[in-house]
C-alpha cells in the first residue's frame, strides 16, 4: 500500500458502522502482539474538553523530557493528526506500511469468523501498532465514543483516566440521562488505578466515583475554587493555581480562551500531579513551558484579528454553550457574523436559542459527512424561529470573499461540526494563517 491506498481502505471500512464492543479490537490487537501494553496510558473520556485536556497533558509530559504519543479524534484538516508523537504526525509511509500489516491481520479475523472492524478500530489498531515501534514513554489517549466498549478501553496499561465534562450526547448508544452517559464513560476506569473528575454536577461525580470505588480506584476531585483567572485578552488568558500542594506555581498562561478552558486546565493539572504522585519527573518548568505553548485548532481559536475571525468546533449543547459564553467573555457586546453547520443528530434546534442571539447574520453550511444537515434545510429551520438575515452557502470557496468584505471592526465566528470547521480551516489558513 502507499499512503493513498491506506487512507482509502480506511475510509472503506466507514461502511461496518459504528459498533460498541471489544471483541474485535481484542483480537485484532492480539494478532499484533498487544502493542497498547508498551507504554503507559492516559486516558480520556468525557463529553466535552477532551481535546483540549489531552492537548494540555501531552504538552507537558513533552516538556518534561518524555516521548509522549496523542491519540486523537477526529482529525481536523489531515488524518495524520490522529496518531502523533511530540507534535509529530505519524508519517505518511508509516501510515501505509502499518494499515498494511492491520489489513493482513484483519483477513486473518475474518477467516476465523470475527466481523471486520469498524474504522475506528483500524484506527485504533494503526495507532497503537505505531506507538509501539516509535518505543515512546505516555500515550495521551482519548476515547472516540463512550468508553465502556470504545475500542480504546482494549489498554489495561493506564496510569491514570480522566473524565472531562459530561452532557447529552450520542445518546442512542451512552443512553438518554446524564447518569447513564457517566456510567459508560467511567467504564475507562481500571481495577487498582486512579481516576480525575473534571469539576460538574455531584450526580455526575457519584456515579463515577460509585464505579471507581467498585474498581478499587483512587479518585482525585477538582474544585473550581481551586482557579483564578488574572487576564486575558484575545491571545490567551492567565490564572493562579490556588492549590499548589504538590506543584508550586507562579502565574500560568494558555492560549485557550473561555472559562470552560480554565476548568479544562484545572483537570489536566490535577492529572499531572497525579503521575508525579506516581513517581515520574513533571517540575514546576514543565508545567509552564507546556501549557504555554499548547495549540488546539479548532477550539475558540484567533485566526485574525481586524477583523476577528473565530473558528470553533463546539457541536453539541454544552460545546455551543461555553462558545457563547466565550464570546460574551472576550467580544463583549459586539455581534457577530455567524457561518454554522452541523449533524442532524446533534439537536440543531436546541442550540439555536444560544447563537442566533449573538449574531447580525447567519451563513449555514453543510458539512463533509452523511450525517451533516443540509444548509437549506438549516435556513429554513432558523428563518422558521428567528428573524434574522440568513443565507445559504454551498460553495465553500466563496467564504473568503465574505471575509474579505467585512470590515475591520467586525466579529466573524465559524462554529459548529468538526467535519465543517477543518475544511473552513484549510481554506482561512491560507489567507489567515
Amino acid at each position: 500500500m502507499d499512503y493513498q491506498e491506506a487512507i482509502e481502505f480506511i475510509h472503506s471500512t466507514y461502511k461496518f458502522g459504528s459498533k460498541l464492543g471489544l471483541s474485535n479490537i481484542t483480537r485484532l490487537t492480539e494478532l499484533l502482539g498487544r502493542p497498547q501494553d508498551s507504554y503507559k496510558i492516559i486516558h480520556i473520556a468525557g463529553t466535552n474538553g477532551k481535546g483540549s485536556t489531552s492537548n494540555m497533558i501531552h504538552d507537558v509530559l513533552m516538556a518534561a523530557g518524555y516521548r509522549t504519543g496523542l491519540f486523537i479524534s477526529p482529525y481536523l484538516e489531515e488524518f495524520t493528526e490522529r496518531i502523533q508523537i511530540n507534535k509529530v504526525h505519524i508519517d505518511k509511509e508509516s501510515l501505509a506500511r502499518i494499515t498494511s500489516l492491520v489489513k493482513e491481520k484483519i483477513e486473518i479475523m475474518l477467516e476465523e469468523g470475527y466481523n471486520h472492524p469498524t474504522e475506528f478500530e483500524v484506527v485504533t489498531a494503526i495507532g497503537f501498532k505505531y506507538f509501539q515501534e516509535q518505543n515512546i514513554d505516555f500515550l495521551v489517549l482519548e476515547v472516540g465514543l463512550g468508553g465502556r466498549f470504545d475500542a480504546t478501553n482494549v489498554v489495561s496499561n493506564t496510569l491514570v483516566s480522566v473524565i472531562t465534562s459530561i452532557s447529552y450526547d450520542h445518546m442512542e448508544y451512552l443512553g438518554d440521562t446524564l447518569e447513564k452517559i457517566a456510567f459508560e464513560k467511567a467504564g475507562i476506569i481500571k481495577e487498582n488505578s486512579s481516576v480525575v473528575i473534571y469539576p460538574q454536577e455531584d450526580n455526575i461525580v457519584n456515579t463515577i466515583t460509585d464505579i471507581a470505588k467498585t474498581r478499587n480506584a483512587r479518585c482525585y476531585l477538582t474544585d473550581k475554587n481551586n482557579i483564578e483567572k488574572t487576564d486575558g485578552n484575545l491571545n490567551g488568558q492567565w490564572f493562579r493555581y490556588l492549590k499548589n500542594d504538590v506543584f508550586d506555581l507562579p502565574e500560568v498562561k494558555i492560549s485557550f480562551l473561555g472559562k470552560h478552558q480554565l476548568y479544562n486546565a484545572l483537570t489536566a493539572l490535577r492529572t499531572l500531579e497525579v503521575i508525579k504522585l506516581s513517581g515520574y519527573n513533571i517540575t514546576e518548568e514543565s508545567i509552564l513551558t507546556g501549557l504555554a505553548s499548547v495549540k488546539f485548532a479548532g477550539r475558540f481559536e484567533i485566526l485574525h484579528e481586524d477583523p476577528v475571525i473565530v473558528i470553533d468546533g463546539g457541536h453539541n449543547i454544552d460545546g455551543i454553550k461555553a462558545f457563547s459564553k466565550a464570546v460574551k467573555e472576550n467580544f463583549g457586546d459586539n455581534k457577530i457574523t455567524l457561518f454554522f453547520g452541523i449533524l442532524k443528530d446533534k439537536n440543531p434546534d436546541d442550540v439555536l436559542e444560544y447563537l442566533i442571539p449573538l449574531c447580525n447574520k447567519v451563513y449555514t453550511l453543510t458539512p463533509n459527512n452523511p450525517r451533516a444537515m443540509k444548509a437549506s434545510d438549516l435556513d429554513a429551520l432558523i428563518k422558521g424561529s428567528y428573524n434574522i438575515d440568513v443565507t445559504v452557502i454551498d460553495d465553500y470557496e466563496n467564504i473568503i470573499n465574505i471575509v474579505k468584505n467585512a470590515g475591520k471592526n467586525d466579529y466573524i465566528a465559524f462554529v459548529g461540526s468538526l467535519y465543517m470547521i477543518g475544511d473552513v480551516r484549510t481554506i482561512l489558513r491560507k489567507e489567515y494563517l
